[in-house]
C-alpha cells in the first residue's frame, strides 16, 4: 500500500469518526487527506459514497428520534433546491459566493462559541423547516454546502442532541443519495473511484463506529459545542480551499 492509499485510509477513518459523532462532516474532515492523494474530481465521489456508508451505519442509533412529519419538510425542500442550485452555477461567481458563506460560518460559529447566553429560536413550523431545507439544497447544488443552513437552524432551536442529529442525518442522507445519483449519471463514478472506496471502506466503518460510541457518551451541551466547532472549521476550510484551489 502506497502513500496515496494510506492517505485515503487515514482520511476515511477521520471522516467516519466525525460523521459517527456529529451526523455530518465526512468531507470536511477527510478532504484535507484525500486532496493530498487524488484530484478533486476523484475525491468528490469518494466523499459522497463514504458519507452514505457512514450515515447508513449510524442512523439506527438515531432512528428512534426521527419524527418524519417534522423531518420531511427539510428533505422535500432540499431535494427541490439541489437542481436549482446546480442551474445557478452558470450565473453566479462561485468563488465569491463560497467566500461569503465561509466568512458567515466563521463569524456565526465564533459568536455562538464565545457568547455566554445561547441564542434560541422558538418559532417556525414545517413551512420554515421546508424553507431551511430548500436553502440547504440550493447551497448543496451550487457549492456542495448543503449542511450549514440546516445545522445552524437546528443549533438555534431548543432541541436535544438526538432531535438535532435526527434532522442532520435524515437531511444529509437524502441529499447525498441525490448527489450520488447525479454523479453516477455524469460519469464520475469510475473504476478508480471504486478501487479507492474499497480502500477507504475499513476506515469509514471503524471511524463511524468509534464516533457513534463517542456520541453516546456526550451530553447536549458538549454536542452543541462539537457542532459549532465543526461549523467553524467548515467555514475556515471553505475560505482556504476557495483562495487556494479556485
Amino acid at each position: 500500500m502506497g502513500l496515496s492509499e494510506l492517505l485515503i485510509l487515514a482520511g476515511a477513518l477521520a471522516g467516519g469518526f466525525v460523521s459517527g459523532l456529529a451526523g455530518f462532516g465526512t468531507g470536511l474532515t477527510a478532504l484535507p487527506f484525500w486532496l493530498s492523494a487524488v484530484p478533486p474530481i476523484v475525491a468528490a465521489p469518494i466523499v459522497v459514497i463514504c458519507s452514505i456508508i457512514a450515515q447508513i451505519q449510524t442512523i439506527p442509533a438515531i432512528w428512534h428520534a426521527i419524527v418524519w412529519r417534522n423531518v420531511l419538510p427539510y428533505i422535500i425542500g432540499g431535494l427541490i433546491g439541489v437542481p436549482i442550485g446546480t442551474l445557478l452555477l452558470a450565473h453566479i461567481s462561485l468563488q465569491s459566493f463560497k467566500l461569503v458563506i465561509g466568512c458567515f460560518l466563521v463569524v456565526f460559529s465564533s459568536f455562538m462559541l464565545l457568547s455566554r447566553s445561547a441564542l434560541k429560536i422558538r418559532w417556525g413550523g414545517n413551512a420554515a423547516n421546508g424553507i431551511v431545507g430548500f436553502g440547504g439544497g440550493i447551497l448543496g447544488g451550487l457549492a456542495g454546502l448543503s449542511g450549514p443552513i440546516p445545522t445552524i437552524w437546528a443549533s438555534l432551536k431548543h432541541w436535544s442532541k438526538d432531535q438535532k442529529r435526527s434532522v442532520f442525518q435524515a437531511f444529509n442522507l437524502s441529499i447525498l443519495v441525490l448527489a450520488a445519483a447525479t454523479q453516477a449519471y455524469g460519469g464520475f463514478m469510475t473504476i478508480e473511484v471504486g478501487r479507492l472506496v474499497l480502500i477507504a471502506l475499513p476506515g469509514t466503518l471503524l471511524g463511524a463506529w468509534l464516533g457513534r460510541k463517542a456520541y453516546e457518551k456526550i451530553g447536549t451541551d458538549r454536542f452543541n459545542q462539537v457542532i459549532l466547532i465543526l461549523l467553524l472549521l467548515s467555514g475556515v476550510s471553505t475560505i482556504v480551499s476557495t483562495l487556494i484551489f479556485d
